[in-house]
């Protein structure tokens, strides 16, 4: 199993951007997904996260009301839609899945790269 993220870029304050990941290969079961971030010096930070059907969403409240995550038509893809975005936003993004270990992110993606200037 793999998770493969993109969408990351540079942007301005008060931009937007959306990042995607897909994962492939097979899972046993339904399975929630989510998105860490981690920017230089500091410890990686929760983000979002989504159910596998996509109606229960939970945020950090750093993000509430700016960031919205969403699940594919395809289950297998979380999109996180990122709007208002701060220099603060500023880290790589990982995308990660809760496959075969409830409750617990057990795999993750490559990361990919959020810049906002000011």
């Amino acid at each position: 199993v793999q998770l493969q993220a993109s969408g990351g870029g540079l942007v301005q304050t008060g931009g937007s951007l959306r990042l995607s990941c897909e994962t492939s290969g097979r899972a046993n079961r339904d399975y929630d997904m989510g998105w860490f971030r981690q920017s230089p010096g500091k410890e990686r930070e929760f983000v979002a996260q989504v159910t596998w059907r996509g109606r229960v969403a939970s945020y950090a409240d750093s993000v509430k009301g700016r960031f919205t995550i969403s699940r594919g038509r395809a289950k297998n893809t979380v999109n996180l839609q990122m709007n208002n975005l701060r220099p603060e936003d500023t880290a790589v993004y990982y995308c990660a899945a809760k496959l075969f270990v409830p409750n617990e992110f057990t795999y993750w993606g490559q990361g990919t790269q959020v810049t906002v200037s000011s």
